[in-house]
């Protein structure tokens, strides 16, 4: 695909989001929802459809969907109603999902994306309670699909974006900004690779300039934000191309290859009518009342477009360093506990973006699951505001006291790193390190004054890394200027 068939069009990209909710228990039923269960444990009649039982609504549904409503600038109805989606699969025993249809409850909001040329608002069309299916696994026997029906039942809030992606990358950007959200509200865990947040994505190409809409195609399987990315970008090229070979494109869902790095064909596209929607006729509507909404409006945390901005005028952070530390709302949570402890924000921040997040990326953990708190942190980085260790110092015990629960000067002290700041035990050093090198004397008197680094280095090596190398510079300077 040339380059100048690619800049005569331009792509029209809307997301669907499934964010599997944590409640403790499904959508409907009393049963766990806990992930890793041994298959087809984790249901109930209700969950298989059995004739007489009736549905009962989670109440944690219902307040998570506004979380991420009023999270989203979305208007939350007063007034919405469940309906039955009738459609005939393994993994779904009961012949219909209860979902929403002409009736969100949330609806009408935006979310922002950044990119780095540019910043984007993206529309939400509607946000809507929903049930999970099963899940259909195909790898495991050579000749049958299994069935699991632990999913099914699951509660799932479904985000729809308005058409207004243009490009892989801003796509990416949305999934990681609804990600955020949700981790931040503490509603979803946001995993993909688990299923708990799925993706999506309607995608089709129209000339650029021309109003209409293209014929979309609906991708599925991705199970990551880079095969996302991936598969879109695919997609666009495979449509542009049949479009100049003078084909048409087809409405259909296709499936992501992983191996093959291609969309391929999987069914027909369905439409609203083949679902064939009517009102849950076992669920009453859900009414949301101002109470409520302004108790939940009260839950909300401060997301993390609001936290950077905070950071970076209260402590004087960057904005790279605002966006690194803010992307997770629990990193953002353990760097402010840093700052509780030690009143110094840089220092906090130095030690948060290298140490910690170095650690956090070998072991590839949460900052949850970080063995060093907030507080032994802070008196690791006191230690060397005290000049009681240097830098390199710091990061030797820091790296002990990811395996020994011990305090910091404790370990400092048994390390042998405890610096060294007495005049006394540091002029000898000093007066040797002067009188061995002459020549270097004679330089530094004649204007070389960047030796002053070769003298404190020399006087470092002397003791073992143990000088307080301020201390040092500070004697050196005195004598050599005398």
């Amino acid at each position: 695909m040339s380059t100048i068939a690619h800049e005569k069009y331009e792509a029209v990209i809307g997301l669907e989001v499934h964010a599997q909710l944590l409640t403790q228990s499904k959508a409907f039923a009393p049963v766990t929802t806990e992930y890793g269960g041994a298959p087809n444990t984790q249901v109930t009649p209700l969950c298989l459809g059995h004739p007489g039982t009736l549905p009962v609504v989670n109440e944690n549904l219902v307040r998570y969907i506004i979380k991420m409503g009023l999270a989203t600038k979305c208007d939350v109805a007063e007034k919405s109603i469940f309906a039955r989606k009738n459609y005939f699969y393994p993994d779904l025993p009961k012949g219909y999902q209860i979902s929403q249809y002409d009736t969100p409850i949330c609806f009408d909001g935006f979310v922002d994306i950044s990119l780095e040329e540019y910043d984007k608002r993206i529309g939400l069309t509607r946000i809507h309670m929903e049930e999970d299916a099963g899940k259909s696994i195909h790898d495991q026997d050579p000749y049958n699909t299994l069935v699991d029906l632990n999913r099914a039942g699951t509660p799932l809030i479904e985000i729809v974006s308005e058409p207004d992606l243009r490009t892989p990358q801003e796509a990416y950007a949305y999934l990681s900004k609804i990600k955020q959200i949700v981790q931040y509200l503490e509603i979803c865990d946001g995993n993909m690779e688990e299923g708990s947040l799925r993706c999506d994505a309607n995608v089709s190409v129209r000339p650029r300039g021309r109003e209409k809409f293209g014929t979309r195609t609906e991708l599925k399987n991705m199970n990551s934000f880079r095969n996302v990315e991936r598969a879109i970008e695919y997609e666009i090229y495979r449509q542009i191309e049949l479009i100049e070979d003078g084909g048409e494109v087809v409405q259909q869902t296709r499936l992501w290859d992983t191996a093959k790095m291609q969309t391929r064909p999987m069914r027909s596209k369905e439409e609203a009518h083949d679902y064939r929607y009517f009102p849950e006729p076992d669920l009453p509507p859900i009414i949301v009342t101002d109470e409520m909404l302004d108790e939940i409006r009260e839950e909300l945390p401060e997301l993390a477009d609001v936290r950077r901005k905070r950071f970076m005028e209260d402590f004087g952070m960057s904005e790279d360093d605002a966006v690194t530390i803010t992307d997770s709302r629990y990193l953002a949570d353990y760097y402010e506990e840093v700052v509780e402890h030690l009143g110094n924000p840089k220092a906090a921040s130095n030690i948060v973006l290298s140490e910690v997040l170095r650690v956090l990326n070998e072991q590839s953990i949460d900052i949850r699951e970080f063995s060093i708190s907030a507080k032994r942190v802070s008196d690791l980085v006191k230690l060397k505001e005290d000049d009681k260790i240097n830098s390199s110092a710091m990061q030797q015990i820091f790296n002990a006291m990811l395996d020994e629960d011990k305090e910091p000067e404790a370990l400092a002290k048994e390390m042998n790193l405890i610096q060294v700041s007495d005049s006394g035990f540091l002029e000898p050093i000093v007066d040797e390190i002067i009188d061995n090198n002459p020549d270097e004397v004679a330089r530094y008197k004649d204007g070389k004054k960047q030796l002053i680094g070769f003298f404190v280095g020399q006087a470092m090596k002397a003791s073992r890394g143990k000088a307080n190398p301020k201390l040092v510079k500070d004697l050196i300077s005195k004598k050599l200027d005398d």
